[in-house]
């Protein structure tokens, strides 16, 4: 069933351009609006925040440029996904957006699972959107990862099947963490990775401490623009007690190069655990090399400065980025390293010999003395690299009421050597009016893609102080 939904603007919210130093960016736009889902009784126990967006993924048409779709969770529980993912279609660069509910849930009259999680969409130079989803139900342990596609520009969604499937009996099996990748030279080709929970216990999130558990990465691709996908093989076959998590492919049009990106979790499970990794193949996917560490992935995870209280965010995550252009590689993360281990901030590393040696990590954000974290990473078509971010700069000491946090963006013109021009996209708006999922909660991540020399940030922030409606997710464009 597919859900059109009006767009209705916060008023005086334009995309007017507002000058920055040494560069421009627009207004943020309201993309999301009422949940098409809040009469819907299906999804299990827990507590479900109505009208509630958490993150939001976004990719650019590179058939039509005007052309964008995002998507995002929509009313999220606090243990567990969504009740569904919603799109939102825009045809004129992000100024207006039209809403559809995506076909991932029984809320959404689609798969059959009780709530959906992790949205994705990337978009092949056909114009040919692949958008792909981890379905699941709270009652039991039925999961699958989900796909689908859009031929219009995402007005509507087609050929919705799943890639995987593993219900009940099958209850030591969770389905996480999946991406996908379309072939930026190749129509018709899109690649999707995940990574598989393989754990002796009921409980769907696997125990990373259970004795027995794995979680390999899994692969399947489409060679017929998502008609049909091919049966998902292990390509990270990991021993008991490793698993990766956060795989993402990105493709080197020149070569044909596939390379996937993701962090490799081995004990001892404590800050030396996490392992910024990749591995790469030559042949569409049929061969892949062994993991290569990049560097420690060395989070210590997010909270309340001042209260201790758990921010939920991408902090074992890592996002890679490629110079379509030349085939440079980047990957930014979180990390404690700059400042003795006592917070989180964003650190990238490169690599320019196609993942043969990498630079040694820095850090991306302006150093503030507190958590910086959710990084996303694209390179324009100039070759410059962009970073968006959250961060709480301006939280002053003593506050314990509220989590004031801001979105900003940062770019690199030398080859993600030095990173400056910062600007202040969004905020200050209070964190603690997020929905809370094993901490305030606004995603894994955020969605960041590239329009020429543009960068479009796609990103969620709180209504702070509004429990009725705590987040929404907008849309801006940035030019360094």
């Amino acid at each position: 069933m597919q859900q059109r939904i009006p767009l209705n603007l916060f008023s005086g919210i334009t995309l007017s351009t507002l000058l920055a130093s040494g560069g421009a960016w627009a207004a943020p736009v309201l993309v999301s609006g009422p949940s098409p889902f809040a009469g819907c009784t299906q999804g299990g126990s827990g507590t479900v925040y109505t009208n509630a967006e958490v993150e939001p993924w976004v990719a650019v048409n590179p058939a039509n440029l005007s052309n964008v779709i995002g998507a995002w969770q929509q009313d999220r529980w606090d243990n567990g996904g969504a009740r569904g993912l919603v799109s939102a279609a825009s045809f004129d660069g992000g100024a207006t957006w039209t809403r559809i509910a995506m076909p991932f849930s029984a809320c959404a009259g689609g798969l059959g699972y009780e709530r959906a999680s992790d949205p994705w969409v990337s978009i092949g130079p056909d114009g040919t959107a692949y958008a792909v989803s981890i379905s699941f139900n709270n009652t039991n342990n039925s999961n699958a990862v989900g796909a689908t596609v859009s031929k219009d520009g995402g007005l509507t969604w087609q050929n919705t099947t799943t890639i995987i499937t593993n219900n009940e009996p099958s209850t030591q099996f969770f389905n996480d963490k999946e991406s996908v990748t379309a072939h930026p030279a190749r129509a018709g080709v899109a690649y999707a990775v995940w990574d598989r929970l393989e754990s002796p216990n009921s409980n769907p999130y696997a125990d990373l401490h259970a004795a027995a558990f794995r979680g390999p990465t899994y692969f399947s691709r489409t060679l017929d623009g998502g008609q049909t996908w091919s049966p998902p093989k292990v390509i990270v076959n990991t021993p008991s007690r490793q698993q990766t998590i956060g795989n993402q492919i990105v493709v080197d049009a020149q070569s044909g190069t596939l390379y996937n990106f993701f962090n490799l979790i081995s004990p001892p499970f404590n800050v030396t655990a996490y392992r910024v990794a990749f591995i790469k193949s030559t042949d569409d996917g049929d061969t892949w090399s062994k993991p290569k560490i990049i560097a420690d992935l060395r989070s210590v995870g997010v909270t309340d400065p001042e209260t201790g209280e758990p921010v939920r965010t991408g902090d074992i995550i890592p996002e890679p980025a490629i110079d379509r252009a030349t085939g440079q590689l980047y990957v930014a993360w979180q990390d404690s390293r700059f400042n003795g281990g006592n917070y989180d901030e964003v650190a990238m590393s490169t690599s320019t010999d196609g993942g043969n040696t990498w630079s040694a990590p820095i850090r991306v954000n302006t150093p503030s003395g507190r958590p910086a974290f959710n990084p996303s990473i694209r390179v324009n078509a100039a070759g410059v690299v962009g970073v968006s971010y959250y961060d709480f700069r301006n939280l002053v000491a003593g506050n314990t009421t509220t989590l004031p946090t801001d979105y900003w963006f940062t770019s690199s013109s030398n080859g993600g050597a030095s990173f400056g021009n910062e600007m202040h996209l969004s905020g200050s708006f209070d964190m603690k009016t997020a929905p809370n999922a094993r901490g305030f909660f606004l995603g894994d991540y955020n969605g960041l893609d590239t329009v020429a020399n543009s960068f479009l940030p796609f990103f969620t922030q709180t209504n702070s102080g509004n429990t009725a409606n705590r987040t929404d997710v907008f849309a801006t464009t940035v030019s360094p």
